[in-house]
């Protein structure tokens, strides 16, 4: 990866920098009593209900009550809770590292599609093995889906990004785990990179 132009990076979060495994979540689920989770939600899909989750458009007690008509009777609002939050595993300590070893380098910013159970849920876990306050320290601006009302992959949510953070696509690397993220990143010009399953950012030589 030439590195010539590279100004400013925009890291993805999940299966980038925090561990996720999805599978957890959707067998939780399923022990709830959802047999389709994987029809409403994936690493690649999400059905109305969680894109509204995740832009923002939906209250968190809005989502239980829904998911709550998928679950068996008398399933509770924290056993929902735990069910999502399952997927969020830990943080990889040599890649928080290395943000900080490239602050001086690049602009560097967080791209997230999210919502507000999982970041309440992930700064717990990053502040326990950190013991800092938020992962939000290492980057110039982080964004998540929620908070800016855009989600990935939508063209639009890049461009916000870039124009908010007054960065020229040409001039930006943009790192996920995800191809259709990818995909449409790429269609405006930026510079991309898929994350795969056995690559680090700590070791892509940016």
């Amino acid at each position: 990866m030439t590195k010539k132009n590279i100004k400013n990076i925009i890291f993805d979060l999940g299966g980038v920098l925090l561990n996720v495994d999805y599978h957890k979540t959707s067998e939780a689920f399923q022990q709830l009593g959802v047999s389709n989770f994987d029809n409403l939600f994936s690493q690649f899909k999400s059905n109305e209900l969680f894109e509204k989750l995740e832009t923002g458009n939906i209250s968190d007690n809005s989502f239980y009550q829904e998911i709550k008509k998928h679950c068996a009777p008398a399933t509770s609002t924290v056993q929902i809770e735990n069910a999502w939050n399952a997927m969020l595993l830990d943080f990889r300590k040599e890649s928080i590292q290395f943000l900080s070893s490239i602050k001086s380098q690049y602009n560097i910013y967080l791209l997230s599609n999210t919502n507000s159970i999982h970041l309440e849920a992930f700064k717990k876990i990053f502040t326990n093995e950190t013991g800092l306050d938020s992962i939000d320290i290492f980057f110039k601006k982080s964004y998540y889906s929620h908070l800016i009302q855009k989600r990935k992959p939508h063209k639009e949510t890049y461009q916000f990004v870039l124009q908010d953070g007054n960065m020229i696509a040409e001039e930006t690397l943009f790192i996920d785990d995800s191809m259709n993220n990818i995909d449409s990143a790429k269609e405006l010009g930026i510079i991309t990179h898929l994350l795969l399953p056995t690559e680090r950012i700590e070791n892509l030589g940016v």
